[in-house]
């Protein structure tokens, strides 16, 4: 499923859990150690991989286990140009 602007929050929610828990399991990782990996609980991972709502700072904690560190920073990149600054730049 694609994320989109009109997309209801609940939905983006079970389909980010819903990938979580489809990217862990091809690491072939338990819940259980996952959890403990990310310093948190099992009943917190099974409600975010469930969509339910959940802390900024559990996801960051799972996505470094898991070698997701791009994504995070794919979120608010560093630098980010308009694309009209980066047509105008193309042009000189």
């Amino acid at each position: 499923m694609k994320i989109e602007k009109l997309t209801p929050e609940p939905v983006i929610l079970a389909e980010l859990g819903a990938r979580l828990a489809r990217v862990r399991k091809q690491q072939r990782i338990s819940q259980q150690q996952l959890a403990e990996q990310a310093g948190l609980g099992v009943a917190t991972l099974r409600r975010i991989e469930a969509g339910q709502d959940s802390q900024l700072s559990s996801w960051i904690k799972l996505l470094k286990v898991l070698g997701r560190t791009s994504a995070i920073d794919s979120l608010v990149p560093e630098k980010f140009e308009s694309p009209m600054a980066e047509a105008l730049r193309s042009r000189s």
